[in-house]
């Protein structure tokens, strides 16, 4: 260590302050906030401009492939939706022939049970006004109902028929009786 020269201290002497300026500018460059927070910022800066319009892109494309889908099944809902219409058209009609068909042979049916029963009660109003005449030597009790019969004819079969019935039944009983014939 003694042998140095005074070139070789002078050598050393520069390289050291070369060093210690080099650790000095890290030092400096270190102890800049400021300049080290502007530089990051501009850094960062720069990559959220590129992922924005790379974000950008990419919601576009996904907004048009959407877009495509929708379009898409648009036109296919729409088509089966026509398909749909037309089927159910097609059956409403057949159903409406069915319907109208069935109505006018109903109507028809109808029309002749109606064309029936008037003649039917032109003849038993007919009947019951012969039997008007008769209604007058009809005893007390039974003048009510066969009166009731003459305004009201169609009720009054039924009635009539029934108590015919009973008549007829109370005729027969009374003559087995006088005749001494056991009932079955």
């Amino acid at each position: 260590m003694t042998d140095r020269t005074p070139a070789d201290l002078r050598r050393q002497i520069e390289q050291t302050r070369h060093r210690l300026g080099v650790t000095v500018e890290e030092l400096a460059v270190r102890a800049d906030l400021r300049g080290r927070t502007r530089a990051r910022a501009a850094d960062l800066m720069d990559r959220a401009g590129a992922v924005g319009v790379q974000l950008r892109s990419t919601a576009s494309m996904a907004g048009y492939r959407i877009q495509k889908r929708a379009n898409r099944a648009g036109h296919t809902v729409q088509g089966r939706a026509g398909r749909a219409g037309h089927v159910i058209q097609e059956h409403a009609g057949r159903a409406g022939h069915t319907v109208r068909n069935t109505a006018a042979r109903a109507g028809h049916g109808a029309q002749g049970r109606a064309v029936h029963a008037r003649r039917t009660g032109h003849g038993l109003r007919g009947a019951a006004s012969r039997a008007g005449g008769a209604a007058q030597s009809v005893p007390a009790p039974v003048r009510a109902p066969v009166r009731f019969a003459q305004r009201y004819p169609r009720p009054a079969v039924v009635v009539g028929a029934a108590v015919a019935a009973l008549v007829a039944a109370g005729a027969i009983g009374r003559n087995r009786a006088r005749s001494g014939v056991k009932p079955r």
